[in-house]
């Protein structure tokens, strides 16, 4: 039987791109990085982990649509079946969304619906609140509005820093994403 194959989306260091390369055992392989900055430091673990890299950087494209079209197309050269985004900073549109419909899922730092977008962390840590935490939920056409598959939460401690509750949510993201990619892959099999 032929493996599950994959594609991970990121923007980034690449750091939950790495800990899902380090789990191993997803029940998946993953075939692909798509990249849209070139200079992304991603890129360099893609290549340690020799997983093929496809940058494509959307000003070079006329519209949304041509940007996600040549996206799909590497998409579906490789055979890919699912797509994660790990520090993936863009909105998926419409041309994905079709073809990968229930087949893309997000890893987000803090408990959706609270502190979407950018700088979760951070607007978690200026508000105040008591606890923040990790979401992984599918994506669809909104800004992390998708379904939610999984949540964990973190406890903002009164001496905590951004970074210090940055690290102590990544820490959780690696461990979480994995677990649950493994867990709807193994559904697909």
């Amino acid at each position: 039987m032929r493996s599950i194959r994959a594609a991970v989306f990121a923007s980034g260091t690449g750091s939950n791109f790495e800990a899902i390369m380090r789990e191993g055992n997803l029940g998946c392989d993953i075939k692909l990085l798509v990249c849209d900055q070139p200079e992304a430091q991603v890129i360099e673990k893609a290549a340690a982990f020799s997983v093929p890299t496809y940058v494509a950087e959307p000003k070079k494209f006329a519209s949304k649509e041509a940007y996600e079209s040549s996206i799909l197309r590497r998409l579906q050269e490789e055979e890919i079946t699912w797509v994660f985004l790990a520090g993936y900073m863009r909105m998926i549109g419409k041309t994905l969304l079709d073809s990968y419909e229930g087949k893309i899922i997000n890893i987000h730092p803090s408990l959706l619906p609270a502190f979407p977008g950018i700088d979760a962390i951070g607007q978690a840590y200026q508000a105040g609140v008591k606890k923040t935490g990790v979401t992984v939920h599918y994506v669809d056409e909104g800004m992390d509005t998708g379904p939610i598959i999984a949540q964990e939460e973190v406890e903002i401690l009164p001496n905590d820093t951004i970074d210090s509750l940055k690290t102590r949510i990544q820490a959780i993201e690696h461990r979480l994403y994995s677990r649950v990619i493994k867990k709807l892959v193994k559904r697909d099999e």
